[in-house]
């Protein structure tokens, strides 16, 4: 799906085959019958005026009868094409279109949300335009918006494509029926008036549709540019909501609005030339449909009708044919600016299909744009976790790791504290540990058979149960309520147990009602039940006030005795038990951008209960 056709036929090479290649054939067998439908409307309308034209003849024994029958007719065959075959036609297609966003919608989420963290690493490519792994912008706009856009323009593209095809082979062949022999013409015997007729289709679309795709080029770019600054300008919103608090404690609403302003000018300049292009366009498409209907559908047949080749009616009827087929053929032309917003669409969607393909292996996609050589394995769990000569990086910048340990290992059951200077790489360690760090290189053995757990200090939320929070990543009917009633208690939140089932508290989602120290003891609830093997906690306290970090340190140390853990506070010590037994076992100290390893002792000397140094 990188490319716009492999984008297009993509449904229609699924496992969902059936489902879509039926509802296109009902789509095209009711295309063909409003086609026709179009050619009886063509003959009914010739009637219809030749009935009014002849009204007085002496020779019409019946004329009110003659008006009345030809009306209703028309009335009926109008009635049947755009009630019957159309409408019809409109609910199967949105049915289509429903379906195949549907499907698109779940693939790109099933590629996003895989077991290689395609929705983290996607994040990670450069901010250079001349780059080959430029990140996407506003991924949530291009799975949603664009593809909505994409698939119900795709399917309106096909229809009028279809409505052509249908149309050249009904109108073409009637005009061929009635055709009448042309002065001038006369080598082309009676097919000289349809010769005429598709002559001047030939020569008046093609012209006329070649100036709309040059203008429909230019709607194609500022279409494109249109979605990036309302893209842009709406993640900004929503970022403000989420950071809602911290704008209204600083009085930054100033500042946020002068932001917001800035982006609105991109959108304000591409709407202005968006405008300026669709008056030009709507101006050309006006004039073109005028000499369409009135000038070149009649002239024609105007040479044989004076010179009495053919009868009022079939000249009356021939324009009509004439006029319809131009209508049909003139599709591309009325719908341009649809197939230019279908392109910007399907362009949003292919570039971000190309970037989740680029890191199907991430690995080689982070050597693109420096050196990422980690090379992870298993290990019997007795040995624990061990790293070996690492060096941590930034993008682009291979000869200067900003962090190296040459060799680390935790044992199981050990607790380690790691200490360090505000931003020495005491959490960029955390995440290379766990795979989530990008460049550098180096050597991470896990222990087999056991699993990991990495609490955050920044806690957001899914839209879940209470009790699906605290089961996941699991699902929630793996465990008992009681088994889950239960770790919310003894993680200091057991007022929540009677909310296991609900979405939401007082109206608003879990993300909302719960405070930052009441997400962190969630993550311990979720902590306690799984009962992970090695655990990173990556400040997960430092929302909680002292005696809470010690709970939630005696919780774990409690209920997860054999859990390795490896912790990084904001605190330069880490806390003790009520007893003032340590909870931590050793030190993994980061200074001048090297990690060492070692005993508490070596750190922090045990203390007596007076202050003074114990040897």
């Amino acid at each position: 799906m990188r490319t716009f056709w492999g984008l297009m036929r993509a449904y229609w090479l699924s496992d969902r085959w059936k489902e879509a290649w039926a509802l296109t054939l009902f789509i095209a067998v009711l295309t063909a019958l409003a086609s026709k439908a179009s050619v009886w409307m063509a003959e009914s309308s010739g009637d219809l005026v030749n009935a009014i034209a002849f009204y007085h003849d002496r020779n019409n024994t019946t004329p009110l009868a003659s008006i009345l029958s030809s009306g209703g007719m028309l009335l009926l065959i109008v009635v049947i094409k755009d009630a019957g075959f159309i409408g019809i036609r409109g609910y199967i297609s949105s049915t289509l279109h429903r379906r195949w966003r549907g499907w698109l919608d779940d693939r790109f989420n099933e590629a996003l949300l895989n077991d290689n963290h395609t929705h983290f690493h996607i994040q990670h490519g450069t901010d250079d335009s001349h780059s080959r792994h430029v990140a996407p912008d506003n991924i949530d706009q291009r799975v949603q918006e664009s593809i909505k856009g994409m698939t119900g323009g795709a399917i309106g593209l096909a229809m009028g494509v279809m409505s052509v095809l249908m149309s050249l082979f009904f109108v073409g062949q009637r005009l061929l029926e009635t055709s009448a022999p042309v002065n001038g013409l006369e080598f082309l015997g009676t097919y000289g008036s349809a010769v005429l007729a598709f002559g001047a289709v030939a020569v008046y679309v093609p012209l006329n549709t070649y100036i709309a795709v040059k203008l429909g080029r230019i709607l194609e770019f500022i279409n494109i540019a249109m979605q990036q600054a309302e893209g842009s300008y709406r993640g900004e919103l929503t970022t403000l909501f989420r950071r809602s608090f911290q704008v209204a404690a600083s009085c930054g609403e100033k500042v946020q609005k002068a932001m917001h302003d800035r982006l609105y000018v991109d959108i304000d300049q591409n709407w202005a030339k968006l405008n300026k292009v669709s008056a030009v366009y709507t101006s050309f498409q006006s004039v073109y449909d005028f000499f369409a209907a009135r000038m070149v559908a009649y002239a024609p047949g105007l040479i044989p009708y004076i010179n009495e080749k053919i009868s009022l009616r079939s000249y009356i009827t021939g324009a009509e044919l004439v006029s319809s087929l131009i209508g049909q053929c003139s599709w591309f032309i009325h719908v341009m600016p649809a197939i230019a917003t279908l392109r910007a669409n399907s362009k949003r969607v292919t570039d971000l299909a190309e970037a989740i393909e680029k890191v199907r292996h991430p690995a080689e996609f982070y050597r693109s744009t420096g050196l990422s050589d980690f090379r992870f394995g298993r290990q019997n769990a007795r040995f624990g976790l061990t790293v070996r000569r690492l060096e941590l990086m930034h993008r682009g910048d291979e000869a200067a790791p900003f962090l190296t340990a040459t060799g680390l290992r935790f044992k199981p059951g050990e607790w380690t504290f790691i200490k360090g200077d505000s931003g020495c790489g005491k959490t960029s360690l955390l995440k290379a540990l766990n795979g989530l760090w990008a460049y550098g290189r180096g050597d991470i053995v896990y222990p087999q058979g056991i699993d990991s757990f990495y609490a955050s200090q920044d806690i957001k939320l899914q839209a879940l149960s209470l009790k699906q929070l605290v089961c996941l990543p699991d699902d929630g009917e793996l465990f008992s309520d009681a088994r889950v009633a239960a770790a919310l208690h003894k993680a200091g939140i057991g007022e929540f147990i009677e909310f296991l089932g609900d979405h939401m508290a007082a109206g608003k989602p879990w993300d909302q009602v719960l405070s930052g120290g009441q997400k962190q003891k969630l993550m311990l609830a979720r902590i306690l039940l799984h009962k992970p093997g090695l655990l990173f906690l990556d400040e997960a306290t430092g929302a909680l006030d002292p005696e809470a970090r010690i709970a939630f340190h005696q919780a774990i140390k409690d209920n997860c005795a054999e859990a390795t853990v490896i912790s990084v506070m904001h605190e330069s010590e880490p806390p003790r038990s009520h007893g003032g037994a340590e909870f931590y076992d050793s030190v993994l100290h980061i200074q001048d951008g090297t990690a060492v390893k070692a005993g508490w002792e070596v750190f922090w000397p045990r203390q007596d209960r007076a202050g003074a140094p114990v040897h």
